[in-house]
């Protein structure tokens, strides 16, 4: 039955291993990645069903067809139940085992595309990758964008918190070859321990508290693309001792695994620390960092680009005005002086959250300096006041606005005001906006 498979599969053009025992198939599937088992349940001193359990715990990526010359619905149920892709009663004829060879493939590369489409959807949603600015900066990372993209060099890119790191790295994939493959991100200040070492890895069901099922890690989802660590500084040593061998071998283990399993990525990293004062300090591997820092990019803070703010400003209005369409047409020419004014120490993304939030607030057309009020860093209360005839109208009808739009709902409008919601609780009793919503 082994030299009728292997004739059949051969002359399709598929790579084939044979193994005579079901220990020898379990060896050699603990040495290397294969995609597909074809699994004789009655070898003799073994049971195939021990087989097909030991092959799921050690490797739950390769797909399994199991065939017998006893059928049973037990027996069949049984290996389903165990992970098995399909059943085949023998005899069976050469087109019956093409058939299931290619529909067992395709169903467990539809599983990997699924995983990683579900992946790739929550980590776009609501995403903006657009890089913006034409500061001599901004010219110099575009062009050393597009000089570096078309390589497979591994990115170091470093900047302040809200520089825009990420979009950097995004825009290195579009102009990459791997730009069509995935792009998966992990940001390393959100996981800790054995559960950073399992999202980046993956696991085997049963292999630490809580792994109730297999999971394919972040490295497997990139496979043939790239992969983006953000804040890398975070990493912790044990961590970081696994990413250098998988930088330098290009192959890892899942937890609670021994395949090895080789992959084809790129490696971009980021982070807003300096990576040689972590060195210094012993938080950091040196020979990681120059392993991660082949192409080193440096984004300028936003104060350091003035130039770019009103583009910026232009651009997050019309994202969020074409999102709650309120109408609102651009900035009044003071209220761009307080946006290029400004220092922005949480940079782009600082500058995108005073907008939106101006948006909210807006009474005309156009947003204003009065509309800014609530964004304390940009207007003091005092140079307000001389501009306005009543600041206290100004704050009132504020949070009344704030709160129409939230619907009443108080948690929300603090946020969006940017106090807490004790604070909001007392002037909302101070101007006498309390309509009995408590939310």
């Amino acid at each position: 039955m082994r030299e009728a498979c292997r004739e059949v599969l051969a002359s399709e053009g598929f790579l084939l291993n044979e193994a005579s025992s079901g220990e020898e198939a379990v060896g050699l599937i603990g040495r290397r990645s294969f995609d597909l088992l074809i699994l004789d349940l009655k070898m003799p001193r073994v049971d195939g069903l021990e087989i097909l359990r030991r092959v799921q715990r050690e490797s739950p990526g390769t797909a399994t067809v199991v065939i017998t010359g006893y059928p049973s619905i037990d027996t069949a149920v049984e290996a389903m139940r165990l992970g098995a892709a399909d059943f085949l009663p023998k005899p069976f004829t050469p087109d019956v085992l093409r058939l299931t060879v290619r529909r067992a493939l395709h169903g467990a590369r539809l599983t990997r595309e699924n995983q990683l489409l579900r992946y790739q959807l929550e980590e776009c949603r609501g995403a903006d990758y657009e890089l913006i600015g034409q500061s001599s900066g901004m010219r110099q990372i575009h062009d050393l964008v597009q000089r570096v993209g078309p390589t497979d060099s591994t990115v170091l890119i470093t900047g302040e918190s809200g520089t825009g790191k990420e979009l950097v790295a995004r825009a290195i994939r579009n102009h990459s070859p791997r730009r069509d493959k995935p792009f998966v991100t992990v940001d390393c200040g959100a996981l800790v321990g054995t559960l950073f070492e399992s999202e980046l890895f993956g696991h085997l069901k049963g292999s630490f508290t809580g792994a109730t099922s297999m999971k394919h890690g972040r490295f497997e989802l990139a496979d043939g693309g790239m992969i983006f660590f953000d804040e890398i500084a975070n990493v912790s040593p044990e961590i970081q001792a696994k990413l250098l061998r998988l930088i330098q071998e290009r192959e890892f283990t899942r937890v609670g695994a021994t395949q090895v399993i080789h992959i084809d990525v790129r490696i971009l990293a980021a982070t807003s620390r300096n990576l040689i004062e972590e060195i210094r300090a012993g938080r950091f591997r040196e020979d990681l960092f120059y392993r991660l820092c082949v192409v080193p990019i440096i984004l300028p803070p936003l104060r350091q680009r003035r130039e770019d703010i009103p583009q910026l400003a232009e651009h997050f209005l019309q994202k969020h005005s074409d999102r709650r369409g309120n109408g609102i047409r651009g900035f009044s020419k003071e209220a761009m002086e307080v946006l290029v004014r400004h220092d922005w120490p949480g940079n782009v993304r600082e500058l995108e959250n005073a907008i939106e939030r101006a948006l909210i607030l807006a009474r005309g057309e156009r947003i204003t300096p009065a509309d800014l009020l609530y964004y304390g860093p940009l207007i003091k209360p005092e140079k307000a006041a001389n501009d306005l005839s009543a600041l206290a109208e100004v704050e009132k009808e504020h949070i009344a606005r704030a709160l129409h739009y939230h619907a009443g709902n108080r948690s929300a409008a603090a946020k969006t005001l940017g106090i807490d919601r004790k604070t909001l609780w007392r002037k909302i009793q101070v101007y006498g906006l309390d309509n009995g919503r408590s939310s």
